[in-house]
């Protein structure tokens, strides 16, 4: 189990795909016609994010002698702009090179949605080395184009590359996202759609250096507590206790999808014989250690509607991470909103007589240890 702290301290008061070698060409190739769906999986870490790969370089669309036209291939959007958004058809530009589509990401658990850039370009190959010295022309159009270089003979195919960049795609926060990219491959100058290409993505992201019991009204994993004391003299004696709530919330690095968390609580400050389990102290400030120097209180957890009680050392297992109520925190160091489980501390002290406490300021340690599974979601 990987371990994160919070601390609280108490203050009371099927296409060919190759990269062609120098003077190679490739085989002669018919663009895939109907729809083509290719499914890909992807995981990473937001530490160390990965480019995802949809058509490798040089993926070639169509190939073949040069009266069949695929030397003017070109790739557009459908016009479901969920599933990508680009050029829906032949833009006829030159080589400006390589250009983005935008495609929504989705995360289901949490219903966060962000556009990710895809990037892509084509290249023209040649039948005969006319205008090359290995069939392939330099240049680098963008996908939806028709356009191709001047030359006394026209190219006889097209290749493509597609990817998501490992910057572009490290911008998804921890989750299971998914997305759909849409493409169709056209022939000719303005041509008609010849196929299309589905892209089913499912890219799972973790943060695990980021997991933390989050403390939204401090911004962090550290906070001072007032237990709330307070003085009641009626009815006789005079008594002192209260109640107090921390905003406290459980990220995972994980987008929530956990099975379950362990939590251990545990205060600091001397060896109480006879104390019970579920109570946790503050000292009087001067140093004493006797009875009458002491205030215990209990903590009371509240996670998916259920009221649990913390024992100091004991392991308290919270189950359906995966599928309990989430909101949006806003992490340090982070510039967009992550979700956590909310789950409400409550420090409660019970009454006992006034007369039996020493006046005076009480102070101590609370250390809340949050424990991740071994083995990820």
């Amino acid at each position: 189990m990987e371990r994160t702290l919070m601390r609280v301290v108490m203050l009371v008061p099927a296409l060919w795909v190759a990269q062609p070698a120098a003077a190679q060409r490739p085989p002669v190739t018919t663009p895939a016609a109907g729809t083509t769906v290719t499914a890909l999986s992807h995981a990473f870490d937001r530490a160390a994010p990965q480019p995802l790969p949809l058509w490798a370089p040089r993926t070639v669309l169509g190939f073949d002698e040069v009266m069949h036209g695929h030397g003017r291939l070109h790739v557009t959007c459908t016009d479901d702009p969920a599933r990508g958004r680009c050029p829906r058809s032949d833009t006829g530009e030159g080589p400006t090179g390589r250009q983005s589509i935008l495609l929504e990401f989705h995360e289901p658990r949490s219903g966060q949605r962000r556009d990710i850039g895809v990037s892509g370009w084509m290249e023209r190959v040649e039948w005969e080395r006319s205008c090359s010295d290995d069939y392939w022309d330099k240049s680098e159009y963008p996908l939806w184009t028709s356009a191709t270089r001047e030359c006394h003979i026209a190219p006889a195919g097209t290749a493509a590359t597609l990817q998501v960049a490992a910057t572009d795609i490290g911008a998804l926060v921890a989750g299971r996202w998914r997305a759909e990219l849409h493409l169709d491959v056209r022939g000719g100058v303005g041509g008609a759609v010849l196929g299309r290409h589905v892209f089913v993505l499912e890219v799972t992201v973790t943060d695990t250096e980021r997991a933390a019991i989050h403390l939204p009204e401090h911004g962090g994993s550290a906070a001072p507590m007032d237990l709330q004391l307070q003085l009641r003299a009626v009815p006789p004696p005079a008594s002192v206790g209260g109640e107090a709530v921390l905003d406290m919330c459980l990220y995972d690095g994980l987008g929530s999808h956990s099975g379950q968390l362990v939590l251990v609580a545990r205060d600091r400050g001397p060896d109480v014989p006879g104390r019970p389990r579920d109570a946790f102290s503050v000292w009087h400030h001067a140093g004493g250690r006797a009875p009458h120097e002491r205030i215990d209180y209990r903590l009371q957890l509240l996670y998916a509607g259920t009221t649990i009680d913390l024992h100091r050392e004991a392991h308290t297992v919270l189950t359906g991470i995966h599928s309990a109520p989430l909101r949006p925190v806003l992490l340090p160091g982070m510039d967009q909103p992550v979700h956590c489980v909310p789950t409400p501390l409550s420090f409660i002290t019970p009454r006992v007589p006034a007369a039996e406490k020493r006046d005076g300021r009480y102070q101590g340690d609370l250390t809340i240890e949050m424990r991740l599974p071994t083995r990820r979601p």
